[in-house]
């Protein structure tokens, strides 16, 4: 496999363009240029007194289907897409984001793929424009984890910071973790597999980590953030992937960000695990971990990469778990 196939494959969730990483930061341009659909859309919810804002950035084309959930059947597994009316040689997976308005926050939880956008993703801002918001708005951005298509969106191709008055917020493991990661942290991941690829992700990461430095700060996982949000751990996927429960009066809704990436085959097989789980184990311990959790409380989830809107709830099915999509009139 070569490297444009590599980047085209979106090993981490789409993570990466075709954009050369060489030109990632000297381009002039902050949006991807699209020349087809415009995807962008916003749609607007409630939840208690906070309003609720789901944005798209887009959806990432995955067509690399016997390497999707690397310790999957995959006879099954395409058996399975086409038992849900699915196609079986590929699966498409929405990037979901949301702004949650509080009395005096404007929280964006993760910031879209960004500069590694290609024609279908990176329409975070034209989404942020149709909501009626600018990013100059935004107090806040909290980054579940640091992979491309949650980070990219933080800086610009001219290396300047797109949420100007933001705040930014990650895991310190995650921090961490990227800063110093290599090859070998990936023994436990289908992506060992995977060198180049990994040589071309990490040095970006590392890079936007380090711009945005100046306003970054971690999250306190024993204390409640601007009265409304709480943060948990779920490792696996990334070593300091973060869950936020956002919640107002007696109402709640869990961003469970990419503790899953589909609908179909990872709820009934969690166990399956996902081609850009940095530790497939620990991955699949966290899954089957917070999907126990949904279905016991029956608490809202949100995720990045299920259909859109991305809303639903978690409920147990014969040894594992089915996901419920919430219906909407309007």
């Amino acid at each position: 496999m070569n490297r444009r196939e590599l980047l085209k494959n979106g090993l981490m969730a789409g993570a990466i363009s075709l954009v050369p990483f060489s030109d990632v930061f000297g381009s002039t341009r902050i949006l991807s240029s699209h020349s087809g659909e415009d995807l962008s859309a916003f749609k607007k919810i409630k939840l208690g007194e906070l309003e609720l804002f789901i944005l798209t950035d887009g959806y990432i084309h995955e067509k690399s289907i016997d390497t999707f959930a690397p310790r999957a059947d995959i006879s099954q597994l395409k058996a399975i897409l086409r038992d849900n009316f699915r196609p079986d040689d590929y699966v498409d997976m929405a990037m979901n984001l949301m702004l949650v308005k509080t009395k005096n926050r404007l929280v964006l939880l993760d910031a879209g793929m960004g500069i590694f956008a290609d024609e279908r993703t990176g329409f975070i801002l034209k989404s942020l424009h149709k909501a009626g918001f600018s990013p100059n708005d935004v107090t806040d951005v909290f980054i579940s984890h640091a992979h491309p298509d949650h980070i990219g969106g933080v800086v610009d191709k001219q290396n300047n910071l797109v949420f100007l008055n933001a705040d930014l917020y990650i895991s310190k493991i995650e921090h961490d973790f990227w800063l110093q990661a290599s090859i070998k942290d990936f023994k436990n991941s289908f992506l060992k597999s995977q060198p180049e690829f990994l040589n071309q992700i990490i040095p970006p990461i590392q890079n936007i980590l380090k711009t945005i430095r100046p306003k970054l700060k971690f999250y306190d996982f024993e204390n409640p953030l601007f009265d409304h949000f709480s943060f948990q751990l779920a490792p696996g996927h990334t070593p300091g992937l973060t869950i936020i429960t956002v919640t107002s009066g007696i109402e709640k809704l869990m961003y469970i960000a990419d503790l899953i990436h589909s609908d179909v085959i990872l709820f009934p097989h969690p166990e399956w695990g996902f081609s850009g789980d940095t530790d497939l184990d620990i991955a699949t311990e966290s899954r089957k971990k917070l999907l126990g959790q949904l279905a016991k409380t029956k608490t809202k989830a949100f995720a990045y990469h299920l259909p859109w809107p991305g809303l639903g709830f978690t409920k147990k099915k014969d040894v594992a778990y089915e996901w419920i999509p919430e219906s909407f009139m309007n």
